[in-house]
């Protein structure tokens, strides 16, 4: 059987993901790229007699860009690896996609053009002259649809018929202006390209310009437009990108989201839990002959730490991401990052910070993840190490029980829901500032450096991919997340139950280092169980309120409140005024942030350092917060 190696290539956004999973399905694996650590997708594709070894190269805009992933790109192209480049375009943005074309046509002789998404070009006016667009390139050109499948069987079939072609002299090229021309004259393609990179400013500028001039004529005889056919989507967009609407639009959009998310989330995530711990008798039975102490710690203590987490977190995650994704996927997000660019890029951080800042939203750990779509090392960093200064769909609880029963009680019942949620967006207002305002402070201090520029693309608007969002949100981000808080709440579990259990003294571990705790408490607004509530909360934010009841009532294990006033009677008759409970909002918006981010932190930053600094930025936000509010009540007599 003849087997061939293709190398996918293309801008973001032009459907090269969905023809990589259209055609491998679930055969793929990842790798890494000898001396990088950015992972190249990879996976096979078999017909009657021949098969295809599919790579999936990172999205870029240019082979000449300094980021590690567009450098393996590059640098994949031209070793030689692939028997033939497949270069996949979208046809409503075909001319912004041919510099990259050019470009690869410049350093292979075996290179495809694949179309894709020619049904949203004919609906937006384009016409694409495929013939002509052949013979400017020199290339084979093939017209699919990756969504639905269409062409695709032609596709490989054209891809197989090239990666056969013996290696000849080829005579297309780019005319270059005599210094460029010099510099380049006698080199390989893998030569050109490692001296572009190096070249001076204005040999990469004459390099680059005479590329897109190129690129321009290949488009001028190939796309015709018909005129008015984007007049709906330009309406759209005066409103989603104005100065005067647009932050206001993506407002109610990210709160329609949030409202979604929290009322969405209540239901199933009651209905989890009556499951979940419905199994603790069950298992308590099957453990009978074991010693007491290990059967408390094991389900009372592990089981049951495991199960709230689960059950807390899972609903809501599995409700926003989706949302998220949709947002996504319709073409919503980079607008979002659009209207925002301009305050990151103030405070010294990247426009795309917005965007997982708000995955932040959702879960920390997610957002830091995502960080991995800004290019500059410095800018990537200071997102990763903002990003818990947002609160996660697991500090949304808390927040709004504090918010309910301290702050809107008063209010009548019709009013109630909306003062709640009026005072808790300008909690996530004041989260976004404090985001921002960190962010310039590490530009200015740890994290010194100029601003990058970057290129944000505003892809039109579709119908989102419904299959493909609930596959990438539920599999890609809600069970991965969900995997790493289990990973760190089982043991947890472990160590509240022995605290609420081993007693020293007569007195439980639990009340002995919330009284060690107490002064400190007492100078941040707060008590000794509160300070040791968050401390316990450090595998999952959600267990938070479950341990100080469990604290104050000394039940021994994690405890539920049945309602939000026996809740309200316990918080009072331990001495929680309105004070404490602003002190405890500002915790719980500012602390450590929980296992699952840390873990993640230390993946993504490779670093035990800035692991410490991504640690201690919210909590010493929260502490500085704590600290003034509770001077101003003493000094104002509040």
């Amino acid at each position: 059987m003849e087997r061939y190696t293709v190398a996918l290539a293309g801008n973001p956004n032009v459907g090269k993901s969905t023809l990589f999973n259209r055609l491998t399905g679930l055969r793929q694996h990842t790798g890494n790229w000898p001396g990088k650590t950015v992972e190249l997708a990879q996976g096979d594709w078999r017909g009657r007699d021949y098969a295809l070894r599919l790579v999936d190269l990172p999205g870029t805009y240019s082979l000449q860009a300094d980021s590690p992933e567009e450098q393996v790109a590059g640098d994949f192209i031209v070793s030689g690896a692939a028997d033939v480049t497949l270069v996949v375009t979208d046809a409503a943005c075909l001319r912004r996609n041919l510099l990259l074309a050019v470009q690869v046509r410049q350093l292979t002789r075996r290179m495809v053009l694949c179309v894709n998404m020619m049904d949203e070009a004919r609906r937006r006016g384009v016409e694409i002259d495929t013939e002509r667009l052949c013979l400017a390139l020199a290339a084979p050109v093939v017209c699919i649809s990756a969504r639905t499948g269409q062409g695709v069987e032609e596709l490989c079939r054209v891809l197989r018929q090239t990666a056969r072609l013996p290696c000849r002299e080829d005579r297309w090229h780019v005319t270059y202006p005599p210094e460029a021309a010099q510099a380049l004259t006698g080199l390989s393609p893998g030569e050109q390209l490692a001296r572009l990179r190096h070249a001076p400013s204005p040999v990469r500028d004459q390099v680059i310009a005479a590329q897109m001039r190129r690129a321009e004529a290949v488009a001028d005889v190939s796309i015709r437009r018909r005129g008015a056919a984007r007049e709906r989507e330009r309406r759209l967009d005066r409103i989603l990108t104005s100065r005067l609407t647009g932050i206001a639009a993506m407002v109610l959009l990210m709160s329609g989201v949030f409202y979604l998310t929290i009322w969405g989330a209540n239901i199933p995530s009651a209905w989890l839990a009556k499951a979940l711990f419905s199994w603790e008798a069950p298992l308590k039975r099957l453990l009978a002959a074991a010693p007491w102490w290990l059967r408390g710690a094991l389900v009372d203590g592990v089981y049951r730490t495991v199960a709230w987490v689960v059950s807390v977190m899972l609903p809501p995650m599995a409700i926003f991401f989706p949302l998220f994704t949709l947002l996504e996927d319709a073409g919503f997000l980079p607008r979002l990052a659009f209207n925002m660019d301009r305050l990151f890029r103030a405070a010294g951080a990247h426009g795309r910070q917005s965007l997982t800042m708000c995955m932040g939203f959702g879960c920390n750990a997610c957002g830091v993840t995502g960080c991995r779509i800004i290019n500059s090392p410095r800018e990537r960093l200071v997102a990763m190490l903002t990003n818990s200064l947002v609160p996660c769909n697991g500090r949304f609880p808390t927040l709004i029980v504090l918010i309910t029963l301290f702050f809107s009680a008063g209010a009548t019942a019709a009013a109630r829901s909306l003062c709640a949620t009026a005072v808790f967006l300008l909690v996530i207002a004041f989260c976004v500032a404090l985001t921002l305002l960190s962010s310039r402070l590490l530009s200015d201090t740890l994290l010194r450096g100029e601003s990058s520029s970057f290129s944000l693309e505003l892809p039109p608007y579709r119908m989102p991919r419904w299959g493909q969002v609930l596959v990438r949100s539920v599999l890609d981000r809600t069970l991965f997340v969900l995997g790493r808080a289990v990973t760190v709440a089982a043991p947890a579990g472990l160590v509240i139950w022995v605290l609420g259990n081993v007693s020293v003294g007569g007195e439980p571990l639990l009340g002995a280092v919330a009284s060690f705790l107490d002064p400190a408490g007492r100078l941040l607004g707060l008590d000794g169980m509160i300070l040791l509530a968050f401390l316990l909360g450090f595998p999952a934010n959600e267990i938070v309120l479950p341990v100080l009841l469990m604290g104050y009532l000394q039940t021994g294990t994690l405890t539920e409140y049945e309602g939000l006033a026996q809740l309200r009677g316990v918080l009072v008759a331990h001495g929680w005024t309105g004070q404490t409970a602003l002190c405890a909002m500002a915790l719980c918006l500012m602390h450590l942030p929980c296992g699952t981010t840390c873990l993640t932190l230390r993946r993504e930053t490779g670093s035990l350092r800035w692991t410490a600094v991504g640690m201690l930025l919210p909590l010493a936000a929260g502490v500085a917060l704590c600290l003034a509010i509770h001077t101003a009540a003493v000094l104002f007599g509040i």
